[in-house]
């Protein structure tokens, strides 16, 4: 059974560690705050300029005035602080954040990412991607693993604009985590239900794949 978009933020965010500053990129990643164990202390912060960011608001309890990156409304948490995108940004290059999760529309067996761009359609710009890539040292990638076309997004070498190059260093799809080695991707865990010959099947690049690969804990 594959994953749906919820199910993948709720297996990232068993990556998120006690008092990380954690950055979330716009989709998939603004799911992972709803996800956290409530038993450790983490700030997720976003570029726009918030630390300390909460889960998504009831129906009926948004403000309009509180957004995320994506513009999307957000709570905080009691000592969540607001700032400008300078010094949001400074946070960001001084590489004070622990942990960034980034949507993409394909990652490369190296780790280079492309999600920010598709040639012939019209786009505002990279936003602070490049800025996220080019300073984060823990980089997790949410993202489906084949498009709407049914092919893998999961490739040997990106057909899209990068955003960033060899920056990633594990993927979390409907099918699969996957980490990225030196050698290639490998394979370390699969969804409830999806077999090892599916995820070959649905992945462009060659995976590494060592022993029995065990079933993702997303309870």
């Amino acid at each position: 059974m594959a994953l749906d978009k919820n199910q993948i933020a709720k297996r990232i965010a068993q990556e998120v560690k006690d008092r990380y500053f954690v950055n979330l990129g716009i989709g998939i990643p603004t799911l992972v705050a709803n996800y956290v164990r409530h038993d450790i202390e983490v700030e997720f912060q976003s570029e726009n300029g918030v630390l300390g960011m909460g889960p998504f608001p009831f129906e009926g309890e948004e403000d309009a005035d509180i957004i995320n990156a994506g513009k999307q409304t957000i709570t905080t948490l009691p000592g969540a602080s607001f700032f400008d995108s300078a010094f949001s940004f400074g946070m960001i290059r001084a590489q004070k954040v622990d942990l960034t999760i980034l949507g993409a529309m394909e990652v490369s067996e190296n780790g280079d990412i492309a999600n920010w761009k598709i040639p012939g359609k019209m786009v505002k710009g990279m936003g602070g991607a490049m800025d996220l890539v080019a300073s984060a040292e823990n980089i997790i990638v949410a993202m489906m693993h084949v498009n709407k076309a049914g092919e893998s997004k999961i490739l040997k070498k990106c057909t899209l604009p990068l955003t960033g190059v060899g920056c990633v260093k594990k993927v979390v799809t409907e099918l699969a985590v996957m980490e990225v080695t030196p050698k290639g991707f490998k394979l370390l865990e699969r969804a409830p239900g999806v077999s090892v010959e599916e995820i070959i099947k649905a992945t462009e690049a060659e995976l590494i794949i060592e022993g029995d690969i065990p079933e993702m804990n997303i309870d």
